[in-house]
């Protein structure tokens, strides 16, 4: 892991006058131009590391730079902290229990009470309250794939839940909104696809290794897009759900009615996906207007009581 690899190569830095970089490559079994590339991200983060040619050179921190144990901050050990820890409660492994050891070996004795209650003042948790117990053993595996270089193999579930067999070769875990989602070249369509993690089944890693690809980066952000194609609706929602409808607009767009209900002006687009979220709230919000909306809803909810009424 890349943020370990760092963390030690700074330690050595601090131990060591100078260390030449075919002896980095060795300890980290990576390429020389890796070590480069992690030499110029130490730089980026501020500490200066410069590079001595000619026999017994190599990498060194600049002299005129105090450097010691207090490199890091009481706001930087914390943020890293809560990063790790926050990290660990999903990818579990050796790397995040080396690296998290190292850091916390930074941090003096008279400042570790100090830190240890800053890291913990946020606490993210990304483990699911239920639902698909898949997802974190699968997160490893997909993490392993990913620094070994190797094949996945897996089905795939459509969202009316046709399964595809798939082979795809992985280059990126990413999560969104609280789902996890992963890049891949996928065989069959010989192409880029990202696949949300619920939707993958019988996930394997293959022997098969293959040479990385240049990749784009996945499109993440649709707020723009969105915006062009939301109208907003008018619903009565009770105050019960208004928590939930929280996550959807702010709240200027709420207006009290009586003692227990809500006006909402709600972004809706008209797909399978929100009418979904209208129906999540049950019957405790009701659609006044646009009437075409109200209608279709109308429409939907009798299919609904002739399925039950048969």
């Amino acid at each position: 892991m890349k943020i370990d690899r760092l963390v030690s190569m700074i330690m050595i830095l601090l131990d060591r006058e100078r260390i030449s970089a075919q002896e980095l490559a060795d300890m980290f079994e990576v390429s020389l131009r890796t070590i480069y590339r992690d030499i110029d991200s130490i730089n980026m983060a501020g500490i200066p590391v410069r590079s001595v040619s000619g026999v017994g050179g190599g990498f060194e921190i600049l002299q005129a730079y105090k450097v010691d144990r207090k490199v890091f901050s009481t706001a930087d050990l914390s943020a890293i902290l809560m990063g790790l820890s926050s990290l660990s409660s999903m990818i579990r492994g050796n790397e995040l229990v080396n690296v998290l050891a190292k850091v916390k070996s930074f941090i003096p004795a008279d400042r570790a009470r100090d830190i240890e209650l800053k890291a913990s003042q946020i606490h993210v948790d990304l483990s699911p309250w239920m639902g698909n117990r898949n997802i974190q053993p699968y997160l490893q595996m997909i993490q392993t794939a990913l620094q070994e270089s190797r094949l996945l193999s897996f089905e795939y579930a459509d969202r009316y839940g046709n399964k595809m067999a798939r082979k795809a070769e992985p280059y990126q875990l990413v999560l969104k909104n609280s789902h996890w989602y992963w890049q891949g070249f996928c065989h069959k369509r010989t192409d880029f696809r990202l696949f949300k993690l619920s939707r993958t089944s019988n996930l394997q890693i293959q022997e098969t290794c293959f040479t990385p690809r240049e990749y784009p980066k996945p499109q993440l952000d649709f707020a723009d897009v969105w915006a062009t194609m939301q109208t907003k609706i008018k619903l009565r929602i009770h105050q019960s759900v208004m928590d939930r409808v929280l996550d959807y607009c702010t709240d200027d767009n709420f207006s009290p009615e009586g003692d227990e209900h809500y006006i909402v002006r709600f972004p809706f687009i008209e797909n399978e996906y929100h009418y979904n979220i209208l129906f999540s709230f049950g019957d405790k919000c009701e659609c006044l207007e646009p009437l075409h909306i109200r209608a279709e809803m109308k429409r939907r909810i009798h299919n609904i009581a002739t399925l039950y009424n048969r």
